[in-house]
């Protein structure tokens, strides 16, 4: 094989540290080990990987093209390892789990900190996604299991999902937030003047979803509800927020429940899986979420 799974290491370090020296320190070799191995595969395979732009190199199309499918062998002999290593053992050396935003990761902390005394030696990666992102990266096989995930919008062919929970949401306002002189319950044009806070949906390719209560007001848009709760706290805006994840700012006063002439959203959440994924750290995460 002219193309060595090596190689096509050495090209997503590159890629991914931004210069041969950095990937050479992120591999643990030398950078002429670096050099090398490129040189050779350009020599091998007969075409140019990189080209000089002063004192950059940059991809050229073919190199791209070598980059991208290059990761998806590295992807696929992972996968044979860990497919060896479940045989062997029965547990798989790695999970993959995504939290929706609005899950608590103290939640999901306690069912890992049961799950390290089994002794496994699992190793349990965590994301952070937010609405149809959530199911995008069960569809897309960057997850394993994804939990907190909102209502399915599309057929997950392959995917089983359960609910796990439902959310109820508080309109809520900064301690210092003008809002608060105003008389109860608040009406749409009360809040019309205020930004409305809003998380975006973390989704690349599926269509957004957004539960955007207030229509006519300008919007912040940030990453994940610790931002939101922070933003709200400081009175950059309005919104509702989850009761659970914000009982402590509740008791402490710097968040503040207000009357609204507007229905709560509930929504109920759900974990998901690949039907096909039979590994036994995922079974054991499953049974354990539903308990």
């Amino acid at each position: 094989m002219k193309l060595s799974l090596d190689a096509c290491e050495v090209l997503d370090a590159i890629d991914r540290k931004g210069s041969f020296a950095a990937a050479a320190a992120a591999l643990y070799r030398v950078p002429s080990t670096i050099t090398y191995t490129v040189q050779k595969l350009e020599e091998d395979l007969g075409i140019i990987i990189y080209r000089r732009e002063g004192r950059r190199s940059i991809l050229t199309p073919a190199g791209k093209v070598l980059l991208e499918q290059g990761r998806e062998l590295l992807k696929a002999a992972q996968s044979v390892v860990e497919n060896a290593k479940q045989v062997d053992s029965g547990w798989e050396s790695q999970i993959n789990i995504s939290l929706d935003t609005i899950y608590d990761v103290n939640e999901l902390y306690k069912v890992i900190e049961a799950f390290y005394k089994l002794n496994t030696g699992v190793e349990v990666n965590i994301t952070e996604e937010v609405l149809a992102g959530s199911w995008e990266a069960i569809v897309e096989r960057r997850t394993d299991l994804v939990i907190g995930a909102p209502s399915p919008q599309a057929n997950l062919q392959g995917i089983k999902f359960e609910e796990i929970a439902v959310i109820d949401w508080q309109f809520v306002v900064g301690k210092n937030h003008p809002l608060l002189e105003y008389r109860r319950p608040l009406t749409e044009e009360d809040t019309e003047p205020f930004h409305s806070i809003i998380i975006k949906d973390s989704s690349k390719k599926s269509p957004p979803i957004t539960h955007r209560l207030f229509e006519k007001q300008t919007v912040l848009r940030v990453a994940s509800l610790e931002q939101k709760i922070a933003a709200q706290i400081r009175g950059l805006g309005i919104g509702f927020l989850p009761t659970h994840r914000i009982s402590n700012q509740l008791k402490t006063g710097e968040l503040i429940a207000l009357p609204i002439n507007k229905d709560a959203p509930v929504t109920p959440v759900f974990m998901g899986w690949h039907m096909n994924n039979k590994g036994r750290a995922i079974r054991w995460f499953i049974d354990k979420l539903r308990q």
